[in-house]
């Protein structure tokens, strides 16, 4: 969930590229044509990217330089969003697994001992990813220049509370998370497939329907916790729990769709290379709300 969501709300940086950056790294000439320099005078030396050509050799040779990358000019390109994203998601992956199967390894190598110290772990790594999650969350989402520490250490919360939350289902439904990992990766590589295709786009009224429809789930949610809490039932079960779980997936997909079109826009205006790592929080975050609600989903089917 980037530019589009409530938490980052109209990030100006993804729409209007070096717009209002004071660390910008100035275009090179050779990619915007010279545009930015006053054109030399009829007779003048040709401008040098070093020393002025003194023989026609050199004035040719100037010429045929290649244009500058994107890479040259410290800009966002396409790879540099692919590179934040996957060390982003990699992080995820690796801590959940390793969270994930921990309180199985225990269990057999310890037994009863073993199997006590997994669950300890287990509800540690959820506590300890939930509250981490949410602080290194907001942190990320209100901070004016992106920070790959600060998306890698949220990945690193992610994943605790992924690990710990697939293990908990795991002792009840076994194989769940197997499950809700395939089922996230074909929902998501279908988004990315139609919007490769051009089938998927956002728009002002949907990106307004979305904006509702989310500020409606969050109060359900903060509602459904108070009746947790105070009355020790959990509104998210049967019928209701599978359409809410089936709207959450919907809103997921979409906001999928606009972290998508961030990192289109980011890389066609230029921004930074570090907003790689904004639109790589983007796209974590809501792969983790996805694969958390088809969890749900799972288990409710399974349930009954």
């Amino acid at each position: 969930m980037a530019r589009h969501n409530i938490i980052f709300g109209n990030d100006k940086a993804l729409n209007n590229g070096y717009a209002g950056f004071d660390d910008r790294t100035p275009v090179d000439d050779r990619a915007r044509g010279g545009f930015g320099r006053s054109a030399p005078q009829f007779g003048a030396q040709a401008p040098q990217y070093g020393q002025a050509p003194s023989t026609q050799d050199d004035l040719e040779a100037s010429f045929s330089r290649p244009s500058a990358t994107g890479h040259d000019t410290g800009r966002m390109t396409m790879r540099d969003a692919l590179n934040a994203v996957t060390a982003t998601l990699g992080f995820v992956i690796v801590v959940g697994l390793g969270v994930g199967v921990m309180p199985t390894v225990l269990r057999v190598v310890s037994g009863e001992q073993g199997d006590e110290l997994g669950q300890l772990i287990m509800l540690g790594a959820l506590g300890i990813g939930l509250v981490g999650g949410i602080v290194t969350g907001l942190v990320n989402a209100f901070k004016r220049t992106p920070s790959a520490p600060l998306v890698l250490a949220y990945a690193v919360f992610q994943g605790l509370l992924l690990g710990g939350l697939s293990a908990l289902f795991e002792m009840r439904y076994p194989g769940i998370a197997l499950q809700a990992i395939g089922a996230t990766l074909a929902v998501a590589g279908t988004v990315l497939v139609l919007f490769r295709i051009g089938v998927l786009r956002t728009s002002p009224r949907l990106n307004k329907i979305f904006m509702v429809a989310m500020v409606a789930y969050l109060a359900f949610c903060l509602v459904n916790i108070g009746f947790s809490i105070f009355a020790g039932y959990d509104l998210r079960q049967g019928v209701l729990g599978l359409v809410i779980g089936a709207i959450a997936v919907v809103m997921a997909s979409y906001s999928l769709v606009m972290d998508f079109e961030d990192v289109q826009r980011g890389v066609n205006a230029g921004v930074p290379r570090s907003y790689a790592w904004r639109c790589a929080f983007g796209i974590a975050a809501t792969l983790v709300w996805m694969y958390i609600e088809i969890l749900r989903i799972l288990s409710i089917l399974r349930g009954n």
